[in-house]
């Protein structure tokens, strides 16, 4: 196979706490500046309420809780990510988002085991690119309740 030839993955790379996650660009709708969230009642701790984004409201769940990840002030950096799945768009904030690559299908490892990890359940897999470790997210599994 020539490098022409292989399959790519383009997704975004974002940060939560020291780790390096990507979600497939096709999904991502845009990246926004931390705004004003409305709290919902009774919903899931990890559920952080509603944005109304372009008059569309928007579900914003944070991605540390999601995980079990112990959770941090909001910085400069943070962003919330509006992906879409199926009709449904949902924010998901995240430390920092930082770029757009171009993963080899070749590339992408199936998840390793990981013992007593909350959030392995969400992994669809992981890619080793030059020194970066990639975790690709299953947005099904961490959309899903």
């Amino acid at each position: 196979m020539t490098a022409v030839d292989q399959e790519y993955l383009k997704v975004i790379v974002f940060q939560l706490a020291d780790k390096e996650y990507a979600i497939p660009v096709a999904n991502v709708q845009g990246i926004e500046k931390l705004m004003h969230i409305t709290r919902v009642p009774k919903t899931r701790e990890f559920i952080k309420g509603v944005i109304n984004l372009r008059g569309v409201v928007t579900p914003i769940i944070d991605l540390r809780e999601r995980f079990g990840i112990p959770v941090s002030n909001h910085e400069e950096t943070t962003r919330i990510i509006i992906i879409t799945l199926e009709e449904m768009e949902v924010g998901f904030i995240v430390d920092s988002a930082n770029d757009v690559i171009d993963i080899p299908a070749d590339a992408i490892e199936a998840q390793p085991e990981v013992v007593g990890s909350n959030e392995e359940e969400f992994i669809s897999g992981v890619s080793k690119l030059e020194n970066r470790l990639l975790i690709l997210l299953h947005l099904d599994k961490v959309l899903n309740p």
